[in-house]
């Protein structure tokens, strides 16, 4: 995982952590109105608590696992995990710029995409100046690779 991928994450965790004290509030008031059978107010509170509860051990387990990106054991020549690559659409001659990123830190928009992608399997391991064919719904897309950076 990259370094600002794990931050994200730990991000998150803090502001859903922060979310708890709320909702077992909530789940106090709710208790507080009686028959717990019929009170939606109760149950929804008691969801909301066991949904955020698995989202906060799901980022803990992530982030316990996590094993943050040491750029310094990287083959810099190469396309690797974390890499930032600059490519040339042959068909459009048009430049763009994808950052190959881990799982959770994915972003499509701002050309964040995942190594196991069929467009970051296609790059791994090429070289600066090497072509790379993606297998596209649309057919095959054609790519340079011009830059390569960490």
């Amino acid at each position: 995982m990259t370094k600002s991928g794990f931050l994200k994450l730990q991000d998150e965790l803090d502001v859903l952590t922060s979310k708890l004290p709320a909702i077992q509030k909530a789940i106090g008031i709710a208790r507080e109105a009686g028959d717990l059978k019929e009170n939606a107010e109760y149950h929804a509170a008691r969801e909301s608590m066991g949904m955020l509860e698995a989202k906060i051990a799901d980022l803990n387990g992530r982030l316990g696992q996590a094993k943050i990106m040491n750029e310094s054991h990287v083959n810099k020549d190469e396309i690797q995990f974390g890499a930032i690559v600059k490519v040339l659409d042959m068909e459009y001659d048009d430049e763009e710029e994808f950052a190959l990123v881990g799982d959770g830190e994915a972003d499509p928009v701002n050309n964040k995409i995942l190594t196991t992608s069929p467009m970051g399997q296609a790059m791994l391991n090429k070289k600066a100046g090497e072509m790379f064919v993606v297998d596209a719904p649309s057919g095959k897309l054609e790519y340079k690779i011009l830059k390569i950076s960490y």
